[in-house]
């Protein structure tokens, strides 16, 4: 917008309603390029109608009062500008320019008198809201009102809303008379809201949950039929946009959202831009089914298309889903970088618990940086073999297979280029890695495949693709509708309800969806094992075909295999091929064996260290055996009762955190034998001894 140097060339506006605001007005740019403001000129007659259009704003509804205010006569100036003012009034909204709210600082007394007839009702209602502007009736045409607007946003110092309706921190009068809603309610009330539930059936869920501490009563319905009101319009108003600019935005949200970050570094010329997301109950998740278990990285997500890559840490619940417990948005993938971030997890994690744990670590990369996660104690790691490595590689000699392959599709041009641009410089970092590590199940694979699809499907969506190269706006959807999606089929499973919810998270991955099928639908080439067939459980008179079944890297017909993806006809191929002789094992379970051989070599024959390995493998065998058994079966009750019964006195129950796996008795010691004589003063108390579980 060009820059006006005189007010001559500011035209005069007169909105026709009766009241208008600032949004009815066309705003100039007036001064000079170092220094210029947004102004309008109207008629002196219209100030009070645009006071009042002010005031009437929906999103943050207000008063103005005159802050500071001069008169001058008329004819007491025999020079003067063409702006010079004959009146000069600054007004500002009547919950600032102080701020008593919380964190919120309170400006000096002031030296004149404040017109407090028009101010906010209560001092304590001010939050320092920076929305002001200037009427000025000029001097040369005291017809005519030049209004300078400062600042149109009702934002505090720190630029955020402080009052109305998109204040999610503000509490009106009738706080007291608000019914009980506790962090699960709410939770569960935004996340129908961000999923797009109508807002019926979030009212009827919504009062369901308050009628639990409540109770039934009219009074409370309407009151929490406002409030979905309210959180309703506050989500569909919210924006991702806090400045105009990404880096400005990002620094506002992660000021206003510090428990919910474990790691913010700013770019600067020597540091790249990190940004680690973790909310309260994504990491509840963590310490929960991350402890003495696995935890996998999504690291690839968005290359090309976002403006920073986003890595996702990732668990496996109760039913084996990918379950996203951490976000990492940077473009560094160095040693140092990576360690910075994954320390910060690691102590968040320990600050909870302070024995967690994990067991073992999935990556997806084979140019992915182990070291830290050696260095910070994630003890174990199982490297995802991607296709194409898989097809070429026999355990031969790959560049053959390579020149193989090529002839093989030497009429798929399109193919063969992008498989020599994008795999073939690859190649040998993969296969080298694909040695040196352990595998990752089918299992695995296809629960961070759901999720990798599922957050394709949030995040590029067409109607979003202007906003991909923003920071604030990947942001925005990963804790607002991923989080919430997470949350809800987290809570739908574990409390038995929203049924078509529970069910769709249920079947999200191709290992569950295998579960259902027949093994009477799959028929297998029991001569050359070069194929299966599956019949679809949809239409009967469809068959698919899975070419090299039995392998990780056999691919179907069907359109979900053909799109580079896990289908359900090849995890069930795979389950049946094996039970079946002629079938070489995964490769999963081979790593398992080469594990367990190559520890029985190390040590020398007829040693003390053969007798420790063998304890060792021995004492993992068990170990496996218990996971197995736990995960097939469907009554606890059965399993608890087959784990052996241990003796302890009544005082080891009163200890916290995790039991001890020693033995609880009590062994004999000066301290105990003193503390026995004290006792002896004492009433006798009847002893009382009970028996404990462990696992």
């Amino acid at each position: 917008m060009d820059i006006v140097e005189s007010i001559v060339d500011i035209p005069i506006q007169d909105p026709p309603e009766e009241d208008f605001s600032s949004a009815d007005l066309s705003w100039t740019k007036f001064g000079s390029s170092e220094h210029h403001d947004d102004v309008a000129l109207i008629p002196y007659s219209r100030v009070d109608s645009f006071i009042i259009g002010e005031c009437s704003n929906v999103e943050c509804p207000t008063r103005f009062h005159i802050e500071r205010g001069r008169k001058r006569s008329k004819g007491s100036l025999k020079e003067y500008k063409n702006d010079a003012y004959l009146e000069y009034r600054l007004y500002w909204c009547s919950f600032g320019p102080e701020n008593y709210g919380e964190g919120g600082g309170v400006l000096p007394s002031r030296r004149y008198r404040l017109n407090t007839r028009n101010r906010a009702a209560r001092p304590q209602s001010m939050r320092g809201c920076t929305c002001h502007f200037v009427v000025k009736r000029l001097y040369a045409r005291p017809s005519l009102a030049l209004i300078i607007y400062n600042d149109r946003r009702h934002v505090n110092k720190s630029g955020f809303i402080c009052h109305g309706p998109l204040d999610r921190d503000a509490i009106g009068p009738g706080a007291k008379k608000i019914p009980y809603i506790c962090n699960e309610i709410q939770q569960q009330t935004m996340s129908m809201i961000y999923l797009g539930i109508p807002e019926e059936s979030v009212l009827e869920k919504h009062i369901e949950g308050i009628q639990r501490y409540c109770g039934s009563n009219p009074n409370v319905n309407t009151l929490a039929s406002q409030y979905v009101q309210k959180l309703g319009m506050i989500i569909r108003r919210s924006t991702h946009e806090l400045d105009l600019d990404d880096q400005a935005s990002i620094r506002m949200w992660v000021e206003r959202n510090k428990k919910s970050i474990f790691f913010y570094q700013d770019s600067s010329e020597t540091d790249p831009f990190i940004l680690g997301i973790q909310t309260e109950w994504q990491l509840q998740q963590m310490i929960r089914f991350g402890h003495r278990s696995l935890m996998a990285a999504d690291s690839t997500f968005g290359i090309k298309r976002l403006k920073y890559p986003l890595c996702t840490l990732l668990v496996f619940d109760s039913r084996q889903h990918a379950l996203p417990v951490a976000w990492v948005i940077t473009r560094s993938s160095a040693k140092p970088d990576v360690a910075k971030w994954m320390k910060a997890l690691l102590d968040r994690a320990q600050g909870i618990e302070i024995g967690w744990k994990i067991s073992g670590f999935l990556i997806d990369d084979a140019a992915a940086e182990i070291d830290p996660i050696r260095q910070d104690s994630w003890r174990y790691f199982v490297v995802l073999s991607p296709f194409p490595c898989g097809v070429i590689w026999d355990g031969g000699d790959a560049f053959a297979s390579l020149e193989e392959l090529s002839q093989d599709f030497v009429d798929q041009t399109a193919f063969i280029e992008y498989f020599k641009a994008s795999w073939v410089p690859k190649l040998e970092m993969w296969l080298s890695t694909m040695k040196t590590l352990p595998l990752a199940s089918q299992e695995a694979s296809g629960a961070i495949e759901a999720y990798h699809v599922k957050l394709k499907a949030k995040l590029f969506d067409d109607s979003h693709l202007g906003a991909l190269q923003r920071v604030d706006w990947l942001v925005h959807k990963l804790t607002t509708e991923l989080h919430s999606s997470y949350w809800l089929d987290r809570y739908a499973d574990e409390s038995d309800s929203f049924q078509n919810v529970k069910e769709e998270y249920i079947a999200s991955t191709s290992w569950h969806r295998a579960l259902q099928i027949p093994d009477s639908a799959v028929t297998l080439d029991d001569k050359e094992h070069l194929f299966a067939k599956v019949l679809s459980q949809k239409d009967s008179s469809l068959t698919h075909l899975v070419w090299n079944p039995g392998s990780e890297f056999a691919f179907c017909d069907c359109a979900w295999s053909m799109q580079g993806n896990i289908c359900k006809h090849i995890i069930k191929v795979n389950m049946m091929c094996a039970s079946c002789e002629g079938y070489k094992p995964s490769m999963s379970f081979q790593s398992l064996k080469d594990v367990l051989i190559n520890l029985s070599k190390i040590p020398m024959d007829d040693s003390v260290a053969l007798d420790q390995s063998v304890a060792w493998t021995h004492q993992m065998l068990d170990q496996i055996k218990q996971l197995v058994e736990l995960s097939r079966s469907n009554n606890i009750g059965a399993v608890v009762s087959n784990l052996p019964l241990k003796w302890v006195l009544k005082k080891g129950r009163t200890f916290t955190g995790i039991p001890s796996s020693t033995l609880a008795l009590p062994l004999a010691s000066d301290t105990s034998t003193q503390n026995a004589t004290a006792r002896k003063k004492e009433p006798k108390e009847k002893k009382t001894v009970s028996t404990k579980m462990i696992a």
